[in-house]
């Protein structure tokens, strides 16, 4: 959805802040099998093994999965736990797996995406957590690739990096908010092509 809106009006973007997120094939590791398969083959079994996480211990698993003991021990309980009980609310569950079928027509605008970065050069910020189960380290790296002049931060977290590191996460969020601000003619510049 934010590429959506930002590709909209380019010259109108200070900047992103972005977390966890994937806009690269280098992100979908060997756990994204069954959903590429069912991308591929949409048929009922694809499905069903695409979607088989949408379980209570699947949501937990977006919280814990891959995260160390120590730093799980910060997560409550009550994150996945409500998160669970939204998605067992009439309709949700059929809206998860929507989105999981949708989300293929994101990963297939991934070309233009980079087409988008690599020309308009935002000013970037990633945070990241290192111990994401779902989209691999090597992702840090291709949005590098990019947008050679990203801030990237890789804290010692999960998926859900807010949960263990908010306060570091807003301070460093805040801090280049102001910066970009500071600097935003000139960012405007070199994205337009000045000098």
């Amino acid at each position: 959805m934010g590429f959506h809106i930002v590709m909209q009006a380019p010259e109108q973007v200070l900047g992103l802040i972005v977390q966890n997120a994937n806009a690269h094939q280098t992100g979908l590791g060997p756990q994204w099998a069954e959903t590429l398969a069912y991308w591929s083959d949409p048929n009922p079994e694809n499905e069903a093994a695409a979607t088989a996480h949408l379980t209570f211990e699947g949501t937990r698993a977006q919280y814990l999965a891959d995260v160390p003991s120590d730093v799980a021990a910060r997560i409550p309980a009550a994150s996945w736990e409500e998160d669970w009980r939204v998605m067992n609310l009439p309709g949700r569950m059929h809206t998860q797996r929507a989105l999981i079928a949708d989300y293929g027509q994101y990963v297939d605008r991934f070309d233009i995406i980079a087409e988008y970065l690599v020309r308009w050069q935002p000013p970037s910020l990633m945070l990241w957590g290192r111990h994401d189960a779902f989209f691999d380290l090597a992702e840090v790296l291709s949005w590098m690739r990019e947008l050679p002049r990203m801030e990237a931060r890789v804290l010692d977290a999960g998926h859900m990096l807010l949960e263990t590191h908010a306060a570091a996460a807003a301070s460093l969020m805040l801090d280049f908010i102001r910066r970009t601000q500071r600097e935003g003619g000139r960012a405007g510049e070199r994205r337009n092509g000045s000098t």
